[in-house]
């Protein structure tokens, strides 16, 4: 099975493309690939940075739908797949930017809201449409990105935020346009792999060390419902209705 990326090492930035028309969603294996990449990444003495972007029509629409309907036993894996990225990325001693365009949803929710630094183009949006999915989670990372009351009109509504808005709220350092966006995640990269990579690494740890809570405990929790979800008739109803391209009856 090919992977649904590729990487280049170069003057010690690690680039990580995700690319899996048409949408970059990932089923359960594809999450383990992408997780076990980027901890490969983190003890690559060459790389210094971590840099993730996509091709496509947008950054992640986070997990394979179709695999679930299918066969939604699968949650338990996909969950699992979903915690090993956002760990990788979160946990990773060397710093993780992060390059978004088009949509960010789900998955994709949890890589951006682990990240260290996040750069989007001007197409960016932003959403958790995961109640609208029969499912849970994304909550915690969202909430690193954007304050309470944001979050939860995001969660419980399903609307998008653009990349202005984020860029007001503080999660995104810069936007750019679609053209500029990878230069300016690599300019940003070189500066920080121009530095002591002892001191960075320690910087890193350090940072992550004085943030409130547990991120990966808090994802955990909210997995917890996840698979409560599962256990609901709704929960596959709204999947049933997202691949057959309906409106989901309650």
């Amino acid at each position: 099975m090919s992977k649904p990326f590729h990487t280049t090492i170069e003057a010690g930035i690690a680039e990580m493309i995700l690319d899996k028309p048409p949408v970059n969603a990932f089923d359960s294996a594809g999450w383990f690939a992408i997780a076990d990449e980027i901890d490969a990444l983190g003890r690559d003495d060459a790389v210094r940075v971590i840099l993730i972007a996509a091709e496509g029509r947008g950054f992640c629409a986070g997990v394979d739908i179709k695999e679930l309907a299918a066969e939604p036993t699968r949650i338990v894996d996909v969950n699992k797949g979903n915690y090993e990225t956002f760990r990788a990325i979160h946990r990773n001693p060397k710093p993780v930017i992060i390059a978004l365009h088009g949509f960010v949803l789900g998955g994709g929710i949890g890589m951006a809201g682990a990240a260290d630094i996040l750069i989007a183009s001007d197409c960016a949006r932003f959403g958790v449409p995961e109640i609208d999915r029969g499912a849970m989670g994304g909550g915690a990372h969202l909430q690193r990105m954007f304050p309470v009351q944001k979050v939860r009109y995001m969660y419980f509504t399903g609307e998008f935020i653009d990349a202005q808005e984020a860029y007001r709220l503080g999660a995104v350092e810069k936007v750019v346009t679609r053209e500029a966006l990878l230069p300016t995640a690599r300019a940003i990269a070189a500066t920080i792999a121009s530095k002591s990579p002892a001191m960075v690494k320690l910087a890193k740890e350090a940072l992550t060390g004085i943030e409130d809570g547990n991120l990966e405990d808090k994802y955990r929790w909210e997995q917890g419902f996840t698979l409560e979800a599962y256990t609901v008739g709704d929960s596959q109803e709204s999947r049933d209705a997202f691949v057959e391209k309906r409106d989901a009856k309650f």
